[in-house]
Formats: C-alpha cells, sequence, structure tokens
C-alpha cells in the first residue's frame, strides 16, 4: 500500500466535477492537488490546494510542476488538457524519477490522436470502419468527381481539439478558399447517423481494457456532449477492444463513435478524460478508482455492463463567486 496517494491534476479549467470525484475516492488516502494557468479556473477551488502556474507552452512550466510535485508528495500526475499530454509522456522518466506516476497514454498513441489524418490512417491501415478524410484536396476533388464522397463536408486543422475551427462547407469554391487561407486543413466526411461516446480505462498494471461505458449523443455544445443518454452494445463494445488491443493508449481515453444503418465509425479519440465522462461515473463507472487500485498495485477486474441503460446526463450552468483571487 502506497502511504499517501496524493494526485495533481493538470488544467483543471471548469472540470469541477473530475476534481470532486478524485476528493471522494481518495478520502482518507490522499488529497488532491489542482493547476491552472489562470485564477479564474473553478475548478481549482474544489481541490484540496492548488497553484498557479505558466501556460505549458512557456518557459519554466516544466520545472514548476515537477517543483509542486516534489514539494507535495504527488504520487500521480495526469492532464484534462490535449497539449499537456505530449509533455507528460516525453518527460516520463523525469517523473518516475521521484515517484510520480504520470497517467498517460504512450507517446506514439498520443501523437496519433492529435493528428486526425494520423489516426484515419491506422484506422484505415487496421480494417477499422473509419470517416472519409483527405489531407490533399485534389485527392478529395477526385472521390468527389466519382461518388465516393458528396458535399456538404467539415474542414477542420488536422492538429487541433475541442473541436475548433471547424467549417461546414458545401461547395468547391469554399474549399479552395479555407485551404488558400490556412494551412495543415484537413476535409472530412459529414456523418449524418447516430453519435456515441465511449468512456474506456485501460489498466495501468495489467495493460488491459477494464472497462467501457456508452452513451448515445443527444446534444452536443462546444466539442462536448451536453445531453446523453446510457446504453449497451455487444458490437460496439467488441469494436473497441479490438482497437484498444491494437493501440498502446493507457489510462482514461474517450472515443467518438458514429453508426450509419448497422456499421459503426471509429472517428476521434481523446487520450484523456472526456468532457461526457460524468455520465460516467454517476453510473457507477467508477475511473478514479481504478486508476487508485492502481497507484496502490492492484489491477482492476474487467466489468463491461456494470451500469444501467438508460440514464440521461443532462449538463447544466452554474457559477462560483470569488471576492478575491
Amino acid at each position: 500500500m502506497v502511504d499517501s496517494l496524493n494526485i495533481l491534476i493538470l488544467s483543471c479549467g471548469t472540470r469541477n466535477k473530475i476534481v470532486q470525484y478524485f476528493k471522494k475516492e481518495l478520502s482518507g488516502k490522499g488529497k488532491v492537488f489542482a493547476t491552472d494557468c489562470t485564477p479564474l479556473a473553478p475548478a481549482l477551488y474544489e481541490a484540496d490546494d492548488f497553484f498557479i502556474v505558466p501556460r505549458v507552452q512557456e518557459e519554466g512550466y516544466l520545472e514548476e510542476v515537477l517543483s509542486i510535485c516534489k514539494d507535495n508528495n504527488i504520487k500521480a500526475v495526469l492532464s484534462l488538457i490535449d497539449p499537456e499530454l505530449n509533455v507528460l509522456a516525453e518527460n516520463k522518466v523525469l517523473f518516475l524519477e521521484m515517484g510520480v506516476t504520470p497517467v498517460v497514454s504512450e507517446k506514439e498513441a498520443i501523437e496519433m490522436s492529435l493528428d486526425k489524418y494520423a489516426m484515419f490512417t491506422f484506422l484505415k491501415k487496421n480494417c477499422f470502419p473509419t470517416v472519409n478524410s483527405y489531407v490533399d484536396k485534389e485527392e478529395f476533388y477526385k472521390d468527389k468527381k466519382v461518388g465516393r464522397i458528396t458535399y456538404p463536408v467539415f474542414i477542420k486543422p488536422a492538429l487541433g481539439s475541442a473541436s475548433m475551427n471547424i467549417n461546414k462547407v458545401v461547395s468547391d469554391e469554399e474549399v479552395d478558399l479555407l485551404f488558400k487561407r490556412y494551412e495543415h486543413l484537413m476535409v472530412q466526411e459529414f456523418m449524418t447517423g447516430k453519435e456515441y461516446g465511449v468512456d474506456a480505462y485501460i489498466d495501468l498494471v495489467n495493460g488491459e481494457l477494464s472497462s467501457i461505458f456508452i452513451k448515445e449523443k443527444i446534444k452536443m455544445r462546444s466539442g462536448e456532449t451536453d445531453k446523453s443518454v446510457s446504453v449497451k452494445d455487444e458490437k460496439l463494445s467488441n469494436l473497441i477492444v479490438d482497437f484498444v488491443n491494437k493501440t498502446h493508449f493507457k489510462g482514461m481515453i474517450d472515443i467518438d463513435v458514429f453508426k450509419i444503418e448497422d456499421t459503426y465509425y471509429i472517428s476521434e479519440v481523446n487520450p484523456r478524460f472526456g468532457g461526457g465522462y460524468p455520465h460516467a461515473y454517476e453510473t457507477g463507472v467508477n475511473f478514479p478508482k481504478m486508476l487508485i487500485n492502481n497507484l496502490e498495485g492492484l489491477s482492476n477486474k474487467r466489468s463491461f455492463s456494470s451500469y444501467e441503460e438508460g440514464v440521461y446526463m443532462m449538463k447544466y450552468n452554474d457559477v462560483l463567486i470569488s471576492k478575491e483571487q
């Protein structure tokens, strides 16, 4: 057993629920510390203690995080945003030498997730149904001409997250304009079927997929699931098992999937807690507890259907009032 299980959550932002869940599961075992680059991140104030740090791209960022880990007896560190994942993966040894476990996937898996076209290439190579994507607009025009793809399509950065700078376009003129104006763009097929989110946990001790939670997305807002309902689907679960077995993900991941007729299409993977994870936790799919078990050297038992179907999640706005920062 570990004497003290203090956990550091980086870039907590507005993810108040994640901080709350870890505090609940760590009760009597350790504390939750949080960071952000601004004191106006409300989730900071849910933690036992917090720190304001430089932005991840700024000089001194890594040194500041390492110092926080050392001074506060941190046993594990995780991030809630994509840009920090590579930092944790690239500097894994520095954390491990301090006795800190970086809860992060292998670097190659992270880079593939953050590069949407690299993910598309991997999925195609491994025969997973996926969303047609192009980084060469002339290839897109060629396929459009023979009917393999039609308008509308999405134009988005090949590198990016949080549904930033996505444009739905319906003409060659719009495609040409966007490709002329911006670099590193990708054309992606517009999918019209049902959309699902899959929260999965890959055990840090035995490397196996421990848990799956499936939700059908009802409404999205700013790239995150706003309303959803829990579902069970053996075919989709088997697809996720096959996918995870062919990758190098660890810990918490969030997978976006479309269903058209009877086929599931994997779209994107976020190698961290997804924005809709609270739905999973509130139905009993407890990733923080699974992580704590791993930090204590325990493997988690596989559980794919331990939640109730037909449970709805509805996000709503709340406020935090603070006089001084």
